[in-house]
């Protein structure tokens, strides 16, 4: 089993560190920058592997984007194309992040080469329906007079 001796620097820290110790290795710049383990037999164990995805990640560029929780399906594009049957499918990794639930419905708007799926209220919807019903009534006395 292995410790680590010491928290290792991430972001502007990181990158003014290895900048200052330039004239090092690699080894002994991972080291100083707190990218090490020691083992029970006290050996020093660098970690170059976390230490160029510590500084890949400072300056801007993460190798390993968030994966899914479960370690299945393909890592979300936002751009779908048209399937051969005329669908287009939007897909649970975008549902989910948008917190929308099974039988959430929404209102399809059709503009110049785009397309407003606007969520529709479930509240208003229920409100709205009860006003149709009201106003259905209302039409019923009025034939019946």
């Amino acid at each position: 089993m292995t410790e680590t001796a010491t928290a290792p620097l991430t972001g502007k820290a990181l990158l003014a560190k290895v900048k200052e110790l330039s004239n090092l290795p690699r080894r002994e710049r991972a080291k100083q920058c707190g990218y090490y383990t020691v083992t029970k037999n006290n050996q020093v164990r660098v970690n170059l592997t976390d230490f160029y995805d510590a500084l890949l990640s400072a300056r801007g560029i993460p190798l390993s984007p968030e994966a899914p929780k479960d370690g299945r399906g393909r890592e979300p594009t936002y751009r779908v194309s048209v399937h051969q049957n005329g669908q287009i499918v939007i897909g649970a990794t975008y549902t989910k992040a948008m917190g929308l639930k099974p039988g959430d419905e929404f209102e399809i708007k059709l503009g110049y080469k785009h397309i407003h799926l606007i969520q529709v209220d479930s509240d208003k919807k229920e409100l709205q329906s009860d006003e149709d019903i009201d106003v259905e009534e209302d039409e019923i006395e009025e034939e019946e007079e």
